[in-house]
């Protein structure tokens, strides 16, 4: 995990800010030179980090005993803008977001265009009982286990040695 992404961003106030980085300059350092780079890379129109944004779309992963549900949140999408593949034991959520406006005057964007994939590897799920719903920009992807899966698990002792 990056750096920068340990770090709280401004959430509006100020203040917050400005007392951070009194309180320590390297922190006040190293947001300037992130701030640098972003503005550098977002001139050249495209992400520091190659064609796709790190990390999006966030993913939560939840498993019980029966089941793993990934739910992928995907604001500004619709249902036929996302593919949702379970191939050899991984899960790939991949699409495309596209831009409303053609607008070639705009000075600032922290909006993100473009393909994404995501890929989880899930093992000993049910294929033929895999399910997935999209509701307000949220796809959910509910996995069941195969029963054999569900008895997998093997308690290991500690030892104090």
């Amino acid at each position: 995990m990056p750096l920068r992404d340990l770090i709280p961003r401004n959430s509006g106030s100020r203040d917050l800010s400005t007392h951070r980085s009194e309180a320590n300059p390297f922190l006040a350092l190293h947001r300037e030179m992130n701030r640098l780079f972003d503005d550098a890379f977002r001139t050249f129109d495209v992400t520091p980090f190659g064609s796709q944004a790190i990390g999006w779309p966030n993913l939560e992963l939840n498993e019980t005993e029966n089941e793993v549900n990934v739910i992928a949140e995907l604001p500004g999408l619709e249902e036929k803008d996302v593919n949702v593949e379970l191939r050899g034991g991984v899960l790939t959520i991949s699409g495309e977001k596209r831009s409303e406006t053609e607008d070639k005057e705009r000075r600032f964007s922290e909006r993100y265009y473009g393909r994404f994939e995501r890929s989880v590897p899930v093992d000993d799920v049910d294929q033929d009982k895999v399910e997935a719903s999209f509701k307000n920009g949220v796809l959910t992807v509910t996995l069941p286990k195969l029963p054999t899966a569900q008895h997998k698990v093997k308690r290991i002792a500690i030892s104090g040695k």
